[in-house]
Order: C-alpha cells, then sequence, then structure tokens
C-alpha cells in the first residue's frame, strides 16, 4: 500500500526531530545521521539493499488507535465514509477462513489516500462487521507494496517503518526480482491480503485515473499458479477500491489566492481581489497554464534545442485553446522525457508513465553503483568522479520529475465538469509544477480548504477464472495480464 507507513514518520521519531514549516504545519527534520534524497542525490551511494517485511502486530496496533486523532490533526480531512464495506467484510470472513487470497487495488490521487484506506480497514471495516454479527480476527490490515525510492527522501527510517507495518518494497522501471519474489509470496501466504495502487504513483486527480502498470494483475496470476502447484482451491480475486476528494466547502477564495501567487512567481500581472467563481478564475487559470507552456517550451528549444512546434501555428490549426494547450503540452513532456532519455541512451518506448520509470530506474543506477558498496576501496578522485556522475543523473532526472506531474491532465478536465475540486487539482498540480521549477526541495502542497472522502469498494474481479486462458502460452499470458489490467481500468472508471 504505497506510502500507507507515512502517517507514523511524525510522532514515532523523538521530538526534537519535529519542526514546523513556514505553513505552520508540524514536519520532520531528518534525523542526525539519517540519509535523505536530498542529501544523496549529488553523491554516489552502494546500491539499494532490499527491506524485507517484519511485521509486528504491537506496532500496528499503535498505527490504528493513533490513526484518528493523527488524520483530524495533520490532515485536511474531516470525514471518510465508504460504500459497500459489508463486501469487504465477507472478503476478510472467507480470507480468514481460508477460501480467497486477494489484493485491494486502490486509487491513488493523493499522498493521503493511505490515511484514508487504513482508516477503512481499522475503523469501518470492524464496524460493519459488528453490525453485521460476523465475527472477524483483529487487526483487520493488509500487506502492501511500496516504492523503494521513498525512505531516500522521507528518510530511511521510514523503511523500518514500512517493514514493521509487514511493506514490501519494489524498484519501479526495472524486473526486481527481489521485490517481486517477496510481493508474490505475501499474496499467496502473507497473514493478511494485499494492497496496492495499480496507477503507480499519485497524479493529483480524483476524477481522472491514469494507465495503470501491469503488475498488479500479473502479481494475481503468479499467485493463482503458486496456490495450484501448493495444491490449494483458494479463489484469487483483486478488488478494485475507488478513493475520491471533495472539499466541504468550494474554496474558491482559496483558490483564488494561490492563483495570484502562481501568476505573480510566473511574470504575469496580478489580479486584483475579486468575486472567485468558475467564471471569473477560469479565464485567469487558462492564461496561466498558456504563460507557463510557453515559457518551458522557450526554455527548450532554446537552452536543448528540442524542436517544438509554434504555438501560433497550433493555434491556428487547432482553434480551441483548451484543446491547443493539451496538444503543445503533450509535445513539451515528450521533449522533456527526450532530454533524460537521450542521456541515459534509452529508447522513447511506451506511454510517458513507462518512459517515466526507465527514466527514474536510470538514474538510481547512476547514482546507486556496485563498486561503491566498499567505499574505502575507492579512490578520493574515482569517488569525486562518481559524484559528478550522481550529480549529472540527478539534474537529468530533474526533466522526469515535471513530467511525472502531468501524465494524467488533459485540457479538458475542467470543462467536462467545472466544479471547485477539479478547478483546486489543477491550480495545485501548476503550482507544484512552479514550485519544482524554483528548487524548493519539500513541495508542500497547500490545503485549501476542509476535505471529506468517499471509499467505494468495487466488485471482485476474479483471477482464479481467468488462470485457464493465462495457462496457454507465453502469448496468451501476456493477453491474459493485458485483459485484467483493462478491466480493472475500468471498473475504477466507475467507481469515480
Amino acid at each position: 500500500m504505497t506510502n500507507v507507513y507515512l502517517m507514523l514518520t511524525n510522532y514515532l521519531q523523538p521530538l526534537r526531530y519535529l519542526k514546523r514549516n513556514n505553513t505552520g504545519r508540524l514536519e520532520i527534520a531528518a534525523p542526525l545521521g539519517e540519509t535523505t534524497l536530498a542529501d544523496v542525490i549529488y553523491q554516489a551511494q552502494a546500491p539499494l539493499e532490499f527491506i524485507p517485511p517484519a511485521f509486528n502486530p504491537l506496532f500496528l496496533r499503535v498505527v490504528h488507535l493513533l490513526l484518528p486523532s493523527w488524520i483530524n490533526w495533520q490532515t485536511a480531512i474531516t470525514q471518510i465514509e465508504a460504500d459497500n464495506v459489508e463486501n469487504l467484510v465477507d472478503l476478510y470472513q472467507q480470507f480468514q477462513d481460508g477460501k480467497v487470497r486477494f489484493m485491494l487495488a486502490f486509487r491513488h490521487p493523493k499522498t493521503d489516500d493511505p490515511f484514508c484506506l487504513t482508516y477503512l480497514l481499522s475503523q469501518l471495516v470492524p464496524k460493519v462487521a459488528r453490525s453485521q454479527g460476523t465475527i472477524l480476527q483483529l487487526p483487520i490490515h493488509a500487506h502492501f507494496i511500496y516504492d523503494r525510492g521513498i525512505p531516500l527522501w522521507a528518510g530511511s527510517y521510514v523503511g523500518w517503518i514500512a517493514s514493521r507495518l509487514g511493506g514490501t518494497p519494489i524498484q519501479r522501471g526495472k524486473a526486481d526480482w527481489t521485490g517481486l519474489r517477496s510481493a508474490r509470496d505475501l499474496f499467496a501466504n502473507g497473514k493478511f491480503p494485499m494492497a496496492a495502487a495499480p496507477e503507480g504513483a499519485t497524479n493529483g486527480l480524483s476524477e481522472n485515473i491514469s494507465p495503470l502498470e501491469p503488475g498488479i494483475a500479473q502479481l494475481g496470476f503468479w499467485c493463482a499458479e503458486d496456490l495450484q502447484k501448493a495444491g490449494r482451491d483458494q479463489q484469487v480475486l483483486i478488488v478494485p477500491v475507488g478513493i475520491k476528494y471533495s472539499y466541504v466547502d468550494a474554496p474558491w477564495d482559496a483558490i483564488a489566492n494561490l492563483l495570484s501567487e502562481l501568476e505573480a512567481a510566473s511574470g504575469l500581472p496580478v489580479n486584483p481581489p475579486e468575486l472567485a467563481s468558475v467564471e471569473l478564475l477560469y479565464p485567469r487559470l487558462l492564461a496561466l497554464a498558456e504563460h507557463l507552456l510557453s515559457l518551458m517550451e522557450e526554455f527548450y528549444t532554446r537552452f536543448y534545442h528540442q524542436k517544438l512546434a509554434d504555438p501560433k501555428i497550433v493555434a491556428g490549426q487547432i482553434p480551441d485553446r483548451n484543446e491547443a494547450s493539451a496538444v503543445r503540452l503533450q509535445a513539451l513532456l515528450n521533449a522533456a522525457l527526450l532530454i533524460s532519455e537521450q542521456y541515459f541512451d534509452l529508447q522513447s518506448k511506451g506511454n510517458l508513465t513507462d518512459r517515466c520509470r526507465r527514466v527514474e530506474q536510470a538514474g538510481w543506477n547512476y547514482i546507486f553503483r556496485e563498486e561503491f558498496k566498499d567505499v574505502k576501496g575507492v579512490s578520493a578522485v574515482e569517488r569525486a568522479l562518481g559524484d559528478r556522475v550522481a550529480e549529472e543523473a540527478n539534474a537529468r532526472m530533474w526533466h522526469m520529475r515535471l513530467v511525472e506531474s502531468f501524465v494524467a491532465v488533459s485540457g479538458n478536465y475542467i470543462r467536462e465538469n467545472p466544479t471547485a475540486e477539479r478547478f483546486a487539482e489543477t491550480t495545485l498540480i501548476l503550482g507544484k509544477m512552479i514550485s519544482k521549477i524554483k528548487g524548493n526541495k519539500a513541495v508542500q502542497r497547500p490545503q485549501l480548504g476542509k476535505q471529506k472522502v468517499k471509499i467505494t469498494v468495487g466488485k471482485p474481479i476474479s483471477i482464479s477464472e481467468r488462470y485457464s486462458a493465462y495457462q496457454g502460452n507465453r502469448l496468451a499470458a501476456r493477453q491474459a495480464v493485458a485483459d485484467v489490467t483493462n478491466d480493472l481500468q475500468h471498473a475504477l472508471e466507475e467507481l469515480i
């Protein structure tokens, strides 16, 4: 469950690590001696080690006890409700009776998602079970898969926390066989069901799903294969879980203030205070997006020699401003990724998400290197050269990080449904981009208003029913994985 362990980061470390950021919100400073991504990205390092899961039930109990207070204290969430929880109660009962193995495949629009999912399991599922008279063995929990890179920027102690919560890491962008074997074993033999985000990362949009990665479906078929080899007749299921955020009160004034900040930062005239509404703010947002596109197009054309279509030509061919901006954005994202791919000698294959993953892994390979396992055996000159490579790799990965923020952005997201939620999400994505350009190491999204969360448990997708098709041959197996991934994508979209 990507990032679920982050909820503990602040209150499980000694109080001397706590500090308040410039918004007044508590955050953790890296403990003395701890290494974070901000410290190591300019230095060559030993390869990333696998962090084995080491579930601790007492540790989880602390999490479940403190979670509601933590959500109220440190997030904008004021309410979490869920639909079809009784289906999840039934699934957990079947799991505990040894009848099924299942994975929760949850939407991942925000970094708050793990709080919500953990609240669902620890609070809502037991509550509904009690109301039904269903007896479940506590705790209700899930093993989870998380990105191995997270402990780099969040602090190495976070890896320890994830391990004690039963999480298993995986390195995105490569065949991480150690991580895959661990996830595969937990799916078939773990104490709890599994959980993972098939999108692979947050996209910042509650009502727009990024293309799913095929790993969830593949793990499902591997689980079915392992059960069959072991002579076990349990059914294997993948359960789609939707997570959607909405504001308690439409935060138009906060959006207007944020827009003013972004306009000032990007060199546009700051609009005077006015009555905030979508009709008045939308032209400002569109103008800001077009201005940022022009700045970035000039940046990549002038200094990285990328060939991009003239905005005036695009506008002449596509009169609609939204559609023209969407075309320009896609061309810009492709050019930005090419900068990284050319440096790392990578081919531009697949969608933007696939390309971002390959660039990220290539960068890690340049920074975390086998020859630096024994630092004492590395000369000063070799170390300096290694640091230079690491610094350059990080600089090239910067372009990929920009692209990551926009993989799910389209020109019609607001126009299709001009709600405060969609307007706020789009504005926050532009704000995140500007923060990255300005070089802010810790990008903390501003809270625009109190939010409520709606979780919806979808209908399980049976892997066992499709396993015979998977067994045919290699081509049939790939097709079966693709079909499940496609069906899961549609299921998550329906939950919106």
